[in-house]
């Protein structure tokens, strides 16, 4: 072998056995030879169909184990989720396939999976959307949760963010909400989220951007900002997410 071909080049990946003219020439050849071999007995290699394997289904994915989940009902919202049942139990069952019942003697709502369940994730996604209907929010709106994958539902007290008590707590609550929920209204549009004033507790339904802005808005409520500094501030927070989208 000569100098230049035993040189290897450092900017090229090359194999590291080396070999003469001639042996790389007799190597190439039994290569080629056994292509024509593979491809007379083969066939049509190249047409083979790929398995194609059927998704597990949520029972199967656990092992053929059942998962059940309840979600309590509270006494206030007894009344609505009898009116509402139909239009609860519609997507629990047709979209996600679970199995639901609600018990009169717990006052819950009990969820399991079936054979029919191919999402794994659908008794969660069950259980948060029944919960976020239990928190107050109306039924067109908890539904979203079963959508979409990036809303969340946070919860937090008056108290949390400024200690009040007596007629200060009220005049916070009642800053927050506005006269007829006007205030409300005002930062859920401008936020696009979805705010539930249940007393003290403050519940909201959006994306993880729009909460936060939610939330520094009622947050300068409780703390005393007048209504018309939060207007202002929703005003412009309203024009960037509209240029934005």
């Amino acid at each position: 072998m000569t100098n230049a071909s035993t040189t290897i080049d450092p900017s090229v990946v090359q194999s590291r056995i080396l070999q003469s003219a001639s042996l790389a020439a007799e190597a190439s050849k039994e290569i080629h030879d056994d292509d024509d071999m593979d491809t007379e007995d083969g066939g049509d290699d190249g047409n083979i169909e790929q398995p194609t394997f059927a998704k597990l289904s949520a029972m199967a994915d656990r092992g053929g184990r059942v998962e059940y989940r309840r979600v309590r009902c509270p006494k206030h919202r007894y009344t609505p989720l009898r009116q509402d049942w139909e239009q609860i139990l519609m997507p629990l069952v047709q979209f996600l396939k679970l199995q639901v019942r609600f018990n009169t003697k717990t006052r819950s709502i009990e969820m399991k999976t079936s054979p029919h369940t191919i999402d794994t994730g659908a008794l969660q996604k069950g259980a948060d959307f029944c919960s976020a209907y239990m928190l107050g929010f109306e039924v067109q709106d908890a539904v979203a949760l079963l959508r979409l994958d990036d809303l969340f539902v946070e919860s937090f007290n008056v108290d949390d963010v400024k200690m009040l008590k007596g007629d200060h707590l009220s005049r916070a609550v009642g800053r927050i909400a506005g006269q007829d929920g006007k205030t409300r209204f005002a930062i859920e549009n401008a936020t696009r989220c979805r705010i539930v004033v249940a007393d003290t507790r403050i519940h909201m339904l959006g994306s993880y951007a729009n909460i936060r802005l939610a939330r520094n808005a009622i947050c300068d409520l409780i703390l005393g900002a007048p209504p018309g500094k939060v207007y202002n501030n929703m005003r412009n927070v309203a024009k960037r997410m509209s240029e934005r989208y």
